[in-house]
């Protein structure tokens, strides 16, 4: 490593693949000469815990302030103008002659001896890329840079885990007042179209009664006290326009988030649960129900989709699970396929909680009978079949799934019949390859969950919500109290804010706050073509728990 003449480069394993430092086949790879130590798994530096700890710090080192600083230097060097001519030579970068792009023409040797001499020389020296730039590159902007040009403009949200100490509750009412609020998410691929860039996106709710409301939303607005501006779905609070799910639901079936799913355009819900074991689609533009989809057997305990929106996966009380495609017409979901491309077994009770990710190639499924079972979703292949470690003897039950961006999985359980709290909530934390991570119990019983980038964002029914780091499952920041069971919680596209529903039907939207000296009682905005009082469409009440109490 320490030779100036060894130009290799760490392969991309060093970044992603911990498993590739650990002899996990125990192949027998020798002894040392001198000390006869048997050669087994790669002996990491002493500031690396384990194979995962020393990939997450190496990816943390490639993706730091320091890398993006000098990253126009390495590219100068490697498809720059420091590759050729001069600039090479100064900078210690010349290699042999026959690796560079142009410097020989292996068909005009006609000496077959030649020729395979000079096909060794490269296939042994290398290539050189080619040459792409003849100037220097430009060096990237410093974060401080970027949060400087963020802060110039009108429509850039800060992102709340990057100011988790400024976090502040605000929230809304009229929506579903003293009706729990299973469902409030603001879906992520929303089209804008070149005249209506700016205009509010859509923010879809689903109450316990089934109601549901389509309400605008404005993350960023940096003129206001609370960033935000919500503008209420007027169908909501009147009985002649409200738009309902169509029912009935299955006897016994509580009506959780993990019942809807919204597609990513905010156009179309999913909703299991129902009497007849179906999965209906509803539009949420007509209000109706434009699918009805029967393959289960039994009622439909849960869904999920993936990050794309291009597959749904469905768990039943049949103990199977359903891989759905989300078919397409002109780049928006219009519904489902008319039966499912993969049909998954292997539980022994009731799917209650699924997760699933097309890029991955993970498709993920709890049981009441304690067991997190993986299969592919292009094959519908049996992977794996995971038992989170439990002490107890009672029945273990997998409540609820998530998958990151990076295929770590998530797994929550809880002890069923147990009576007290303690030690009845558990978070696990496995990789994308099965291995056990580490374990957290909580205090309180999880009753929504999700993850978003690095952390984890949990509901209770203790009325608390938690932010947690995903590596380590330890607290962010103390929890943040909300006075009612949390019935939902998701975070919103630009990693702004999270939506908290809550028993009563609030709506609380968690997300940095701003001085109070700006009110938006003294300012005026155009909004359609029209001037109204912030204080009409945005409520910017803070949610204070000890004051809602009393």
């Amino acid at each position: 490593m320490d030779n100036p003449n060894d130009v290799k480069e760490l392969i991309p394993e060093f970044f992603y693949f911990p498993e590739f430092l650990e002899n996990q086949n125990d192949f027998d790879l020798g002894r040392l000469q001198i000390s006869k130590e048997r050669v087994h798994n790669v002996v990491l530096p002493k500031w690396a815990k384990s194979p995962e700890d020393f990939i997450y710090k190496h990816r943390k080192a490639l993706e730091s302030e320091y890398v993006s600083a000098h990253l126009h230097e390495w590219i100068d060097l490697i498809f720059g103008f420091k590759q050729r001519g001069p600039a090479a030579v100064e900078a210690l970068n010349v290699f042999y002659y026959c690796t560079y792009e142009g410097a020989v023409d292996l068909d005009a040797i006609t000496d077959d001896k030649e020729r395979k001499a000079v096909e060794g020389m490269i296939s042994n020296f290398g290539q050189t890329p080619c040459q792409l730039l003849k100037e220097p590159h430009p060096v990237r902007l410093s974060q401080e840079e970027v949060e400087k040009r963020k802060s110039q403009q009108d429509s850039s949200p800060l992102n709340m885990f990057e100011h988790l100490s400024d976090l502040k509750s605000f929230f809304v009412e009229g929506i579903s007042d003293n009706v729990p609020l299973v469902k409030a998410v603001v879906p992520k691929n929303q089209s804008h179209s070149f005249i209506t860039q700016g205009s509010p996106d859509t923010m879809v709710t689903v109450s316990q009664n089934c109601l549901l409301g389509t309400h605008g939303w404005l993350p960023y607005n940096k003129n206001i006290s609370n960033y935000f501006t919500f503008i209420k779905d007027p169908t909501v609070s009147n009985t002649k326009t409200q738009r309902f799910l169509s029912g009935p639901f299955a006897p016994g079936v509580d009506l959780t988030a993990g019942l809807f799913v919204v597609s990513h355009d905010g156009k179309l819900l999913f909703s299991g649960g129902h009497w007849d074991n179906s999965i209906r689609v509803t539009s949420l533009v007509k209000g109706k129900t434009v699918g009805q989809h029967i393959r289960h057997m039994d009622v439909v305990t849960c869904l999920s989709t993936d990050h794309c929106g291009i597959h749904l996966i469905s768990g039943s009380r049949d103990t199977t699970c359903m891989v759905w495609q989300v078919l397409q017409q002109g780049g928006a979901p219009v519904g489902l396929s008319s039966k499912p491309i993969q049909v998954l077994y292997g539980h022994t009770d009731e799917v209650v909680s699924v997760a699933i990710s097309t890029e991955l190639d993970m498709a993920v499924s709890g049981s009441r009978d304690g067991t997190v079972i993986i299969h592919t979703v292009r094959r519908g292949q049996y992977m794996r079949c995971l038992r989170p470690p439990c002490d107890s003897s009672l029945p273990l039950s997998i409540l609820h799934l998530a998958v990151s961006w990076e295929g770590h999985l998530l797994v929550h359980t809880c002890l069923e019949g147990k009576a007290t709290l303690k030690d009845k909530n558990t978070l696990h934390l496995y990789s994308v390859n099965g291995k056990h991570l580490c374990s957290e119990r909580l205090k309180e019983q999880v009753t929504d969950m999700c993850v978003s980038g690095e952390y984890v964002i949990i509901g209770s029914e203790q009325g608390y919500l938690s932010i947690r780091d995903l590596y380590s499952l330890s607290l962010c920041s103390e929890p943040m109290a909300m006075r009612l069971p949390v019935r939902s919680v998701s975070v919103t596209k630009e990693q702004s804010h999270v939506l908290v529903g809550l028993d009563d039907g609030k709506l609380i939207i968690v997300g940095v706050g701003k001085p109070a000296e700006m009110r938006s009682s003294q300012i005026t905005r155009k909004l359609w073509g029209s001037s109204k009082r912030l204080t009409q469409i945005s409520s910017e009440t803070e949610y204070n728990p000890q004051q809602e109490s009393n």
